[in-house]
């Protein structure tokens, strides 16, 4: 198991590590939290960060990114002790040990692997902004990724999105119409028809395949 970088050299060199086709390991690691507080945002188990990465970029963020143009990566990776932090002074931080906590990618053993980020899609966001319903791309999402939790934000339509190793989609929102969508395990109350009709203007989906890359 490789070590948390210990230098300034280390953290160079892991955010030089490519997830995917379009996204490096320095594209996650931004955090205010860490930058306001002085709390490194650096893996406790740098493998395990990279190994759950590479799948949630290359699973969900590499196909919306192909549809949509550019995505905005509001967070994505958490170390613990940056979560912890915001958790434990109210800055929009789950605990740790919470089951939909999805930015601490190295904290849960294999049973519960889970990696995600708040995502906000500016083709999206402009038509949001001038009233166009979240759940048009909530049910894009649910109807073309194998994704985990979708939670939704007021702000830009921003929403978090988690990979896990096998999938359990729900889908809630704090942006009006606020609540449950989808609850796990649970079917949609909308027909693939109606939510075909939602999104019927949106870019034909694009899951490019690359060339698979030696790891």
């Amino acid at each position: 198991m490789k070590r948390a970088p210990a230098s300034m050299r280390g953290l160079e060199n892991l955010g030089r590590v490519r997830l995917s086709k379009s996204f490096y390991m320095r594209d996650m690691l931004y955090s205010e939290i860490s930058n306001i507080h002085g709390v490194p945002n650096v893996p406790d188990r740098p493998d395990v960060a990279i190994e759950r990465g590479r799948a949630f970029c290359e699973t969900i963020l590499e196909p919306m990114q192909d549809t949509f143009g550019r995505l905005a990566i509001r967070s994505a990776y958490r170390s613990a002790a940056v979560n912890r932090f915001g958790n434990e002074n109210n800055l929009n931080c789950a605990r740790n040990d919470n089951p939909d906590e999805i930015h601490v990618w190295d904290y849960h053993d294999d049973a519960h692997a889970v990696a995600g980020a708040s995502v906000v899609v500016p083709w999206f966001a402009d038509q949001f902004e001038k009233g166009r319903d979240w759940r048009d791309l909530a049910w894009w999402i649910h109807d073309h990724l194998y994704y985990s939790n979708l939670w939704f934000f007021p702000k830009l339509a921003a929403f978090n999105i988690a990979w896990r190793p096998v999938p359990v989609p729900k889908i809630n929102s704090y942006a009006a119409p606020k609540g449950s969508l989808l609850r796990a395990g649970q079917e949609p109350d909308e027909t693939v028809q109606m939510r075909q009709k939602r999104y019927a203007d949106f870019p034909s989906f694009r899951g490019i395949a690359s060339p698979v890359r030696p790891r």
